[in-house]
């Protein structure tokens, strides 16, 4: 498909996106009902993800604690590999009922499949903000960054990377379920100012109506929500996820709130849920990091971690090292920002399958001041 007809579809201000994920267990009968219900829902978007497990995590990850409990999660990501053509299928499916197909790569491999399919943009999931090859590799594709977990100066190094042009911002809290108190959707104007692209909103919150709604107030030109058929179903996200009747019902209010002042919205949500629940929902407007999220910053996002053992003086490449999630049960590295810097030095001392590699690893090689690590959190 050339780049021309690369363009995300906009008839409906805020696009509205039914995130399936991986709800489909890998069966294209349970990805069609869920398609389907998702455009009879008014969806505008369909999102999958396209999932290749060590594009994603270390096989030694272990247990995560996720909404339907302790699972291993390098496992469950192996078990929802599914080749290109089911993705394909799934864009066809997607044509069939009249929504867009939109989907999350995870690192190069996964991105090139989507490339080969042609589809019309992507979504890069919050962890991956700082993954620099793998936003290298969409170039010339349209795309939409989610910004949980992170602050302003690592949005603006990941446009650094990708560009303003065909970019759009999704604010969100990486938690699951989220804190509604904790959304601070003040800043969806502020990063629309300040970086100069469209946002909208990842709402990761139960409740189908608040976030949405205050988001489209604000000016969100996005909202993306994730969609179940069964919210006790077995799916990452199931728990937390709108089933069709509570995505429909929030669809029809976002629609509902586009034809209202700002303020007339704001009072009337302001008088269903409480002043204080609304004023809490808008923050402060500046970007920082949630409380929810404060202890995973290091740990969900990339960062550089062995995937053999290393022997001392070997150099560090793409078949020994990669920007991985460490998420809680392993030692995060440097994160993806550093990937050029450290590919061609050579490692000190062995390092052992599975460690974070840090600037202990490779020291006296010209590493940066190691303060620049600190994550900052700028108004």
């Amino acid at each position: 498909m050339d780049a021309g007809k690369r363009k995300i579809k906009t008839n409906a201000v805020p696009w509205i996106v039914a995130e399936i994920g991986s709800a489909h267990h890998g069966d294209m009968v349970k990805a069609d009902e869920l398609i389907a219900a998702a455009a009879e829902s008014g969806a505008d978007c369909a999102k999958f993800q396209l999932i290749i497990a060590d594009e994603i995590l270390h096989p030694d990850s272990g247990s995560i604690i996720l909404p339907g409990g302790a699972t291993p999660i390098f496992q469950r990501f192996q078990a929802l590999e599914r080749p290109s053509e089911f993705y394909r299928e799934l864009s066809e499916r997607c044509t069939k009922y009249g929504v867009e197909f939109l989907c999350s790569p995870f690192g190069v491999q996964s991105a090139a499949i989507l490339r080969e399919i042609g589809v019309r943009a992507v979504k890069v999931a919050s962890p991956e903000l700082n993954h620099v090859p793998l936003l290298r590799a969409l170039a010339g594709i349209p795309r939409i960054l989610s910004t949980g977990v992170s602050t302003l100066s690592d949005i603006e190094a990941a446009l650094d990377v990708c560009g303003t042009e065909e970019t759009v911002l999704l604010h969100c809290v990486t938690s699951y379920p989220a804190d509604p108190a904790e959304y601070n959707l003040s800043i969806i104007p502020h990063l629309s100012s300040l970086f100069g692209v469209p946002v909208g909103v990842s709402d990761h919150s139960t409740d189908p109506i608040l976030i949405p709604v205050i988001a489209t107030a604000l000016g969100a030109v996005v909202i993306e929500k994730h969609f179940t058929l069964d919210k006790k179903g077995k799916g990452l996200d199931d728990p937390i996820a709108l089933s069709p009747a509570e995505f429909q019902a929030m669809v029809l209010q976002v629609r509902k709130a586009r034809s209202m002042e700002p303020q007339k919205i704001l009072q009337t949500l302001s008088n269903q849920y409480g002043k204080e629940t609304v004023e809490a929902i808008l923050g402060d407007g500046r970007k920082v990091l949630s409380r929810s999220e404060k202890r995973y910053y290091t740990t969900t996002n990339r960062s550089i971690m062995a995937i053999k053992n290393i022997e001392e003086r070997e150099a560090f490449t793409t078949e020994n090292i990669a920007l991985l999630r460490s998420e809680t049960n392993m030692r995060p590295g440097l994160p993806g920002q550093f990937w050029d810097l450290v590919l061609g030095r050579r490692a000190v001392c062995p390092i052992r399958n599975g460690e974070g590699i840090t600037w202990r690893h490779f020291s006296g090689q010209g590493a940066p001041d190691r303060a620049s690590l600190i994550p900052t959190s700028l108004s």
